[in-house]
């Protein structure tokens, strides 16, 4: 167990060596949260000025939108990019040789994203409170399990990509990036699902990070607790990181048996 550790802790500081001589690598973690929450917050105070009623609650749903959501977007980027790496530097074989387990390797890939994560969305916080008067503590305890759930999809997501990386080589990379802002627009963000158009309604109600989001939306208005909100999203979430799981164990099997580590040689 001991041993474990400190494979988990090498790996999290061999990424953290990687981003400290690599600064430009902070705009993800950085930069590129601190435009999404000036771009949607100004669009918000934009909107809700030339609003009345309920609508003047757009830029609430927009900052809400964009704090929970840099929780999915960092875990994911983190775990994902994190295995990018080893391809990228050709060190995929040097791992495959050490003693260490992929449990080992995706928890010390995770660790050291949970200090990114933290680094992103907090700058995202501190922005719109800054910038917008908005508060995301003000959201309550009920913020803890919205975002814990938002962190296990995220991770969920990033194992699956791992998964289609080890299949389908190098030309699956993109899908780091580009599978998220395909889950975006379907899990209601930034507006309830029933925005979405007729056709699209059924994939955002299966897809766990639209009740998470719709969870916060009525927290964020001062609503009670939303259970049944926040239990279809854990069923969800249970189910997701299951598949996700499966289908990196069965990948990883084809990458040993099929040779696929030539790829990165």
């Amino acid at each position: 167990m001991v041993d474990s550790l400190w494979r988990v802790l090498a790996i999290a500081g061999r990424h953290a060596y990687v981003l400290k001589r690599s600064p430009h690598r902070l705009f993800d973690i950085v930069v590129w949260p601190a435009v999404d929450v000036v771009l949607f917050g100004t669009i918000g105070v934009f909107a809700a000025s030339r609003a009345t009623g309920a609508a003047r609650q757009v830029a609430l749903y927009l900052l809400v939108g964009v704090v929970l959501w840099h929780v999915v977007y960092q875990a994911e980027i983190a775990v994902a990019t994190g295995f990018l790496e080893e391809t990228w530097s050709r060190t995929m074989l040097n791992l495959m040789v050490t003693p260490m387990r992929e449990w080992e390797y995706l928890a010390g890939v995770a660790l050291f994203g949970l200090v990114k994560l933290v680094a992103g969305v907090g700058v995202v916080a501190g922005i719109a409170w800054l910038a917008y008067a908005f508060d995301v503590t003000s959201i309550g305890l009920g913020l803890i399990p919205i975002a814990a759930l938002l962190l296990a999809i995220g991770w969920a997501i990033a194992m699956f990509v791992v998964g289609l990386v080890l299949r389908f080589g190098s030309g699956a990379e993109a899908l780091a990036w580009g599978i998220l802002f395909v889950v975006m627009p379907l899990s209601g963000v930034f507006y309830p699902v029933s925005a979405l158009p007729p056709a699209m309604r059924p994939l955002g109600e299966a897809l766990p990070t639209t009740h998470a989001f719709a969870a916060g939306r009525v927290l964020a208005t001062g609503g009670s607790t939303p259970w049944h909100e926040l239990w279809l999203a854990a069923a969800g979430t249970a189910v997701l990181v299951a598949f996700s799981v499966a289908y990196l164990g069965w990948m990883l099997r084809i990458f040993r048996v099929r040779g696929y580590i030539a790829r990165y040689l």
